[in-house]
């Protein structure tokens, strides 16, 4: 198995009232997106003891694959549907070590 070429972290805040609607829109972009060109790992998770916290975590072979899975409907669609309803939101692209 060869070591994936680019690491995201995505941190997702969701407003207190908003949880259980942001993690559910969160939900519906795991399976298209683990389909994609690309997609080597792709797992959502939620803080225990801060429920509006998620992250994801992913692996991708390159990052123009990583660019072309960020400009898919998919994900504008759930940005359009989730505006006003996400605290914060941050991205780290990250190259694994070891």
């Amino acid at each position: 198995m060869s070591i994936p070429k680019l690491t995201i972290i995505g941190q997702i805040y969701a407003k207190s009232d908003q949880i259980d609607f942001v993690k559910s829109e969160l939900e519906k972009l795991i399976d298209i997106t683990r389909a994609e060109a690309g997609c080597v790992q792709y797992d959502l998770h939620q803080d225990n003891d801060n429920p509006a916290h998620f992250l994801f975590y992913e692996n991708w072979d390159s990052r123009e694959l990583w660019q072309t899975h960020m400009g898919n409907q998919h994900l504008k669609d759930y940005m359009a549907t989730t505006e006003g309803a996400v605290e914060s939101f941050t991205l780290n692209e990250m190259t694994r070590i070891a």
